[in-house]
This record gives structure tokens, C-alpha cells and sequence, in this order.
């Protein structure tokens, strides 16, 4: 008999939209290959932009908020692991799968550290970041929390887990460092992408409901493009990205070569098509999946030491890392100017995607840790004290609200 994952979601997945669909939808395609029966549950309304998950014959459930047929349907469900999308989602189910699940295995999918992004965003342009910024933010209380309540948080970068390890003394084993999940043969496709003579123009990407995106366009229209068409005058900046704002709209200027086309169905297809990829992201979390995008495009990026955190590690970018806006623009036109630089920086995206984000390789880890897991979970728990209390806590209000808020409901009927 197959085991069952329930997949109680935040949002529908849009791997079109935002690298935390195509997160999503990597995970869930770990699950099918491990032949898994894949529930997804959500009190969250399809969008326009959101994945077909029964085009892979996944079950989709409505759930309702603050409502205990959320507990006859776990009961029913029974499930073996339940994933929760990012921390709101275990802050608002996860005190009812204990309650009616206890022996499922509870997953927490960070998708990124919500915490870092929201703290350097307030911290931008002010001073470097220390422990009591991180300290003083609500989200930070809240998703560390979420992480000590759950067995096993999923981890995308590599700098949030040490932050996590070394500054807020997480236990390692409450995590698993896993990255996006990429098929890495793209050194033996190479032949398939266009030439460097064969492409044209700047590309930005990104969901403007993501604010680090939203502020990337204003800066590039603002402190860089500018120093950029003007060396490169039959240059044009295409931006693509879900919900674009009308203050985003308005920005397109066709003088200037700053196009703002929106939603677009194929990334892969305009990334493809452009020379460079832009990445001048001034705050943010996780990794950035315009820059993995862009590895398996052949195309080179240049970025900001946000955009890049986490992706290389020890092994060389596959383009240029700068803060400073001048010496950004110099660096886009370098790249976008001289082929040599240019295939070099392609090549090493190939290797980046084999070493770094080789996915059988982190199906492998994943597969272990849930099978450890399964097997000591009672002595993973019994050790995890800090959970325990604040489960303890959290899940007591949470419910006794849950309940009130229930009960009122019932009666304004």
C-alpha cells in the first residue's frame, strides 16, 4: 500500500510565477518518484498562473481556516508525512495534524528565510546587520519556532542554514540543507542554446508580489540602466514578472529601451533569447531562482552579493558580482560586449548546475533523512525539548483561538 504525503500549501504552485513554485514543484515531483499518493490541501484560492497538479494525478482539497473538518480530514487521510508550506502554514494546522496525526512525519518547507529577507529589507541602506536586528522582528520568533515544532525543515541555502546553526544555535538535525533540484546534464546539450551573436538585449525576471524584485526594476531604472544605454545605445532591458503593478507599468518607456512586458508563459524561452540576465537584488533571502534559470539557459548573469548568496559556493560564478551601480553598469557592458568572457561565463554555469544542484544527488539525501526519521522518531522528538515547550505553547493558543474564532463563526450564521 503507498504511503501518503499531504501537502497542506500556503499558495498554489506557479513554477511560471516564482522560484518558490518551482521549489514546490520539484518537491513534489521527489515525492512521485518516490511513489508516494500526493494530497494537496489549501485554504488558498487557485490563481490564473497556478501549476495543473491534477495533470500528475494529484488529489486537490479546499481547506477552511479556524474550521475542526480540517481534523475529520486529517483523521480520514491518515497521512505518513505531512509538508507544510513555509511556517504560516504549521502556525495555522500544524497544532491540529498533531492532535490527529501524531505519528505522521511533519516537514517544514522554508522555501527561504522569511526572517533575513523582511530584516535586511528594513535594514537597507542603514547599517550591517546584527543579532538584535534579527531579534527585534516578530517573523524571526515565529519561524524559528515553526522549525523547533516540526522534525525536519527543509533548508535552500547553504548561508541560511549556518545563520540558523551558528547564530541561533539550531540543532542540525531538526534541518536538511536542500537546495533546487536540477537534471545537471546541460554540459552535453550545449549545441541547443543560442550563440552569444545569436542573442540580443538585457533580461530582468522576477514576481513583483516579491518585493526584493519590485525594488531591483526601480534601481535598475534608476542608478543603472541609464549608464547602460548609453554605451550601448541599440541595447534594450526587457522585465518579465507575474502581478506587475501599474507603478511598474509605468516605468516601460520604449525611448529608453526599458520594456516591461509582465507575466511571460516560457521564462526559459525570453531568458534564452537575451545576452545577459540582471540581478541587482539589494535585499532578499533563499536562492535565487532567476540565476539557476539562467545556468540552464546558457545565458550569464550579472548580480548583486544578494542574488548570488548561496549558489557557488566554493566554485567560480557564472558571471559578475557587484554592489556599486557604476561598476555594475561597466560590468553589464563588458559582458554584454566581449564573447570571450562571455562563453566562459556559460561554461561555468554548466558546471555550477552538475556540482551544486545535481538532483539525484539531494533525492538521495532526502530519502535517507526521511527513512532515519521514520524509524527513531520517537527518540528525535524525546531530544528536541525546545520544541516540545514551544509546541506546547503556541499550540495551546492557537487552538483555544482556532476554537473561539470557530465558534463565533458558527454563530453569525
Amino acid at each position: 500500500m503507498k504511503s501518503t504525503v499531504l501537502i497542506i500549501g500556503f499558495v498554489f504552485p506557479e513554477p511560471n510565477s516564482s522560484a518558490a513554485g518551482t521549489r514546490m514543484l520539484q518537491l513534489i515531483h521527489f515525492f512521485i518518484s518516490q511513489n508516494y499518493t500526493i494530497v494537496f490541501a489549501t485554504s488558498c484560492k487557485k490563481s490564473d498562473n497556478a501549476f495543473d497538479l491534477s495533470a500528475l494525478n494529484i488529489q486537490i482539497v479546499e481547506i477552511l481556516l479556524n474550521d475542526s473538518s480540517f481534523d475529520i480530514f486529517a483523521q480520514d487521510l491518515n497521512p505518513h508525512i505531512v509538508l507544510f508550506d513555509r511556517f504560516m502554514s504549521e502556525e495555522q494546522f500544524g497544532w491540529r495534524i498533531v492532535e490527529n496525526c501524531p505519528n505522521a512525519l511533519r516537514i517544514l518547507d522554508t522555501e527561504d528565510l522569511h526572517f533575513v529577507r523582511k530584516t535586511r529589507s528594513l535594514s537597507l541602506n542603514s547599517h550591517e546587520i546584527c543579532l538584535d536586528d534579527f531579534m527585534s522582528n516578530e517573523i524571526t520568533k515565529r519561524e524559528i519556532a515553526s522549525l523547533y515544532r516540526c522534525d525536519l525543515s527543509l533548508i535552500i541555502s547553504e548561508c541560511e542554514f549556518e545563520i540558523l546553526v551558528d547564530t541561533f544555535k539550531v540543532d542540525s538535525n531538526l534541518l536538511l540543507y536542500l537546495p533546487f533540484m536540477i537534471d545537471a546534464n546541460h554540459n552535453l546539450e550545449i549545441n541547443r542554446f543560442k550563440s552569444f551573436d545569436d542573442r540580443t538585449d538585457f533580461v530582468s525576471i522576477g514576481n513583483f508580489l516579491h518585493s526584493p524584485n519590485l525594488d531591483a526594476v526601480s534601481y535598475l531604472k534608476k542608478d543603472i540602466w541609464p549608464s547602460i544605454k548609453s554605451c550601448l545605445p541599440e541595447a534594450n532591458l526587457h522585465i518579465y514578472g507575474a502581478y506587475d503593478t501599474q507603478a511598474v507599468r509605468s516605468m516601460h518607456n520604449i525611448k529608453d529601451g526599458f520594456l516591461v512586458h509582465g507575466f511571460v508563459e516560457d521564462a526559459f524561452e525570453v531568458v534564452n533569447s537575451a545576452k545577459v540576465l540582471l540581478a541587482p537584488l539589494r535585499f532578499g533571502s533563499g536562492l535565487k531562482g532567476k540565476l539557476v534559470q539562467a545556468m540552464q539557459c546558457g545565458t550569464p548573469s550579472v548580480m548583486s552579493t544578494i542574488a548570488a548568496e548561496g549558489i557557488f559556493g566554493s566554485l567560480q560564478p557564472n558571471g559578475f558580482i557587484e554592489n556599486d551601480p557604476k561598476l555594475y553598469a561597466e560590468k553589464c557592458i563588458d559582458l554584454y560586449s566581449t564573447e570571450s568572457i562571455w562563453n566562459d561565463f556559460q561554461s561555468k554555469g554548466f558546471a555550477i548546475l552538475e556540482q551544486r544542484f545535481n538532483k539525484e544527488e539531494f533525492y538521495l539525501k532526502l530519502v535517507d533523512r526521511i527513512k532515519l526519521l521514520t524509524k527513531t522518531i520517537e527518540a528525535h522528538r524525546s531530544s528536541n525539548f525546545t520544541g516540545q515547550l514551544l509546541a506546547y505553547h503556541q499550540f495551546q493558543s492557537t487552538k483555544y483561538m482556532s476554537r473561539w474564532i470557530e465558534e463565533k463563526n458558527i454563530r453569525l450564521k
